[in-house]
């Protein structure tokens, strides 16, 4: 191995396996924008100073501990690098950095990040060192700064990292602030960087990351934008198309009063086959029933309980119910309703089961249903089931029973006007059948 290539490959693990560094060929324009959020809090530019040139004898050193961790015997390339330390008072400045370079990069190897983190501070602590390798290194710091979730930390040494260089960040560079930034609830902060990494590679004509994206929408969620973070979701749905994208979207559009874009989307969401979930189902169906398509609702709920996707609870028969009822399908609500007092504790289901007999003409049917009703009790109206037995009865012709119903009907003063309207007919129509059954 010669001296160069030993040299560059101990830079380069100075920036952990290929994390950004910066280049000559880094994007200007709209990344200057994101430049504000650190500068106050900047460190001073570091003075550059001469950087003296590796001995020999230490580059065979740094190059046998090197060959020795690439054939897998990092114990002995530590014992080299521990030579090496053993001498440090006669080392210069570059040959110190390179040694603690190396270090920090077999502590990493290792996952001691404690160690690294220690040893890669070392290798920015000695000044004379080049500039490309104090900025890779400070960068290093960073990343690894938030591995260990020391976000505070992690923001220094990307603010070190940024005095230091007069290029143009990267995307990626953007959005490594963007993550220390919101980790530390600086959310503004966090989307001018998030915001100029997207404008970047949308500038190259390229697909921002779905992951940037999903930072993007959590920021713009915590500051309470929701109509930037629909605008998020409306951009995760067009590029990336998962199930759970749509479902979110038309939350979104809920939460911004957009209902019909709401139910667009979770149909468009079932249609496609992403809708699974009994709860999501749940809700699409009360979407139907608020835009005033019961029928769809009511068909989408007994499909779903038919195939044991939503559980036939006393809830969701009576949603299914009532959006029958609301479809005047009074002949498909019945069976959900039977079904509905089969498992009720109460008379809430017998109530509308007498109304739906009664709306289709099944006199005796809604007199029995009423009747258990008010003996299970617990209704919404208990004036309705007697009115339902008056109507009833006097449909079967059972005058006196009608106008017995219809009297207690008058106790209830919602259904009190009705019920003696009512009185007032059967008692005529009575009196007639009586005049032409004597004639």
């Amino acid at each position: 191995m010669n001296k160069s290539k030993l040299i560059m490959s101990l830079v380069a693990v100075g920036v952990l396996y290929g994390a950004p560094v910066v280049s000559d060929n880094l994007l200007g324009g709209v990344a200057k924008a994101a430049n504000t959020a650190e500068q106050k809090a900047s460190p001073a530019k570091r003075a550059s100073k001469k950087v003296p040139a590796m001995r020999n004898r230490v580059y065979t050193q740094l190059a046998r501990a090197q060959q020795l961790a690439d054939g897998g015997d990092k114990a002995a390339g530590f014992g080299v690098l521990e030579d090496v330390k053993e001498r440090i008072n006669q080392l210069n400045s570059y040959e110190k950095a390179m040694m603690w370079n190396f270090y920090g990069f077999m502590h990493y190897g290792n996952e001691d990040i404690a160690n690294a983190i220690s040893s890669f501070e070392n290798v920015i602590a000695e000044e004379a060192i080049p500039e490309s390798l104090y900025l890779s290194t400070v960068y290093s710091l960073a990343q690894l700064a938030m591995q260990q979730q020391d976000y505070g930390k992690a923001l220094g040494f990307l603010q070190q990292w940024r005095a230091n260089t007069d290029k143009e960040m990267q995307s990626g560079q953007h959005i490594l602030f963007a993550q220390v930034y919101y980790q530390d609830k600086k959310y503004a902060d966090a989307l001018t960087h998030i915001n100029a990494a997207i404008e970047l590679v949308k500038a190259k004509n390229e697909t921002p990351k779905e992951n940037w994206l999903i930072l993007q929408r959590a920021a713009y969620y915590e500051l309470k934008q929701p109509e930037k973070v629909t605008e998020v979701m409306e951009e995760l749905v067009r590029l990336y198309q998962k199930p759970q994208y749509w479902i979110q979207l038309a939350g979104m559009y809920g939460e911004i009063g957009e209902e019909k874009k709401q139910l667009g989307a979770m149909e468009t969401a079932w249609q496609a086959g992403y809708i699974s979930k009994s709860s999501d189902i749940i809700m699409l169906a009360q979407l139907y029933l608020f835009n005033q398509l019961p029928y769809k609702a009511a068909k989408l709920l007994d499909d779903s309980i038919a195939k044991g996707i939503v559980i036939a609870d006393e809830k969701r028969i009576q949603l299914m119910a009532q959006a029958y009822v609301m479809a005047k399908e009074d002949d498909k609500a019945i069976p959900a309703l039977i079904k509905g007092a089969e498992i009720a504790e109460n008379g809430k289901f017998d109530e509308q089961l007498a109304q739906a007999y009664l709306n289709t003409e099944k006199w005796q049917q809604s007199i029995d249903s009423a009747k258990v009703a008010l003996k299970r009790g617990d209704l919404d109206n208990e004036g309705n089931m007697h009115l339902a037995l008056g109507m009833a009865n006097f449909n079967l012709g059972n005058f006196d029973e009608a106008i017995a119903a219809f009297a207690d009907a008058q106790a209830f003063k919602d259904v009190a006007k009705t019920a003696k309207q009512w009185t007032k007919y059967v008692e005529k129509e009575r009196d007639y059948q009586q005049r032409l059954a004597m004639n």
